[in-house]
């Protein structure tokens, strides 16, 4: 065993409660792709929301850059794991609801989910 699990209450605990990726790939071939639609700007907003609230670190929450998630069509979008819930989303608006919401209260914001059946 090591010494942080000799001292870890529940070593079996996820490191992050929950964890969010935006996907920030840029096509140079004119194919549509999330960083046309502000996803840097988001991704940075989403990660000052989550340090400003106080959820950020161990045991709380991550906000990641991700490269293709080949969801394309639905542009931007995010997921949210562990729970698996892809985002799409119009504005930082949308993130702030995304972060009080879902990362801090766990509630899906049903209204920006993806649906299930977009891809690329």
């Amino acid at each position: 065993m090591t010494d942080a699990a000799a001292h870890d209450p529940n070593p079996t605990a996820p490191y992050y409660r929950r964890h969010i990726f935006f996907c920030l790939n840029q096509r140079d071939n004119g194919q549509a792709c999330c960083a046309q639609h502000a996803a840097q700007a988001a991704f940075e907003h989403c990660k000052a929301q989550v340090r400003a609230l106080g959820l950020a670190g161990p045991g709380q929450v991550r906000v990641n850059k991700a490269g293709c998630l080949d969801r394309c069509a639905g542009g931007p979008v995010a997921v949210v794991y562990p729970e698996g819930v892809w985002y799409t989303y119009v504005d930082l608006a949308d993130i702030d609801e995304i972060v009080t919401s879902h990362l801090r209260d766990g509630v899906v914001v049903e209204r920006l989910c993806l649906p299930p059946d977009v891809g690329r």
